[in-house]
């Protein structure tokens, strides 16, 4: 992936930035977003990051790799969390505008431009942004916040598993795999557990 989409933009905006975020969909764990604003005129020519892209096509090993380049030639990067208990009390979609309004704000400078993925964004900060559906897929920038988002998250799920390994959040994530709707079954919710996300084999609506 290259800085194509960027590029055009740079000539009247110096400081853009990537958004994405993971998480969304799980029964545990928290919503986890990423920023990444790289330098004007930014390219990954003939380097590591050329291959970067939508975290979901990348291996954990590719991810992980591309984790500490991203960092190198960034401008500025920042990953923001919002735990479940409070996705339980403001909803998921509030809670994914909050982590990546958070993401922002941790910078360690001030975008001109936000790059969102997704069709659906609500911010005060008072930048002007864009959405993009594919975002990850399309846009550098998002592509590289979809990588921090995504390893960041796993670390956070790979240590909640050695405090419940009943539970098998090193494998799934959090996610609705036939392990882990088996293992609430067995052993009920732990604290990390989404309580708003319903599960009908329990019975729940």
């Amino acid at each position: 992936m290259n800085t194509d989409y960027e590029w055009p933009l740079w000539r009247t905006t110096r400081k853009i930035c990537g958004i994405d975020e993971v998480g969304r969909g799980p029964l545990a764990g928290p919503v986890v977003a990423g920023a990444v604003v790289f330098p004007r005129w930014f390219r990954p020519d003939d380097g590591f990051l050329e291959q970067l892209n939508d975290s979901k096509k990348l291996s954990a090993k590719m991810r992980e790799e591309l984790v500490p380049e991203i960092k190198k030639y960034a401008l500025g990067w920042a990953v923001a969390s919002v735990e479940p208990d409070m996705i339980d009390r403001i909803n998921i979609l509030q809670a994914t505008m909050l982590a990546m309004n958070n993401a922002v704000e941790s910078l360690p400078v001030l975008p001109e431009l936000l790059l969102v993925d997704g069709n659906r964004f609500k911010t005060s900060l008072g930048i002007p942004y864009t959405t993009l559906v594919k975002g990850d897929s399309k846009v550098f920038s998002i592509a590289a916040a979809s990588v921090l988002a995504k390893t960041h998250r796993d670390e956070i799920m790979a240590a909640y598993s050695t405090e419940w390994p009943e539970y098998g959040f090193d494998r799934h994530v959090g996610y609705g795999t036939k392990e882990h709707v088996r293992a609430i079954i067995q052993y009920g919710r732990c604290p990390i557990h989404r309580t708003s996300f319903k599960l009908k084999q329990l019975g729940e609506k």
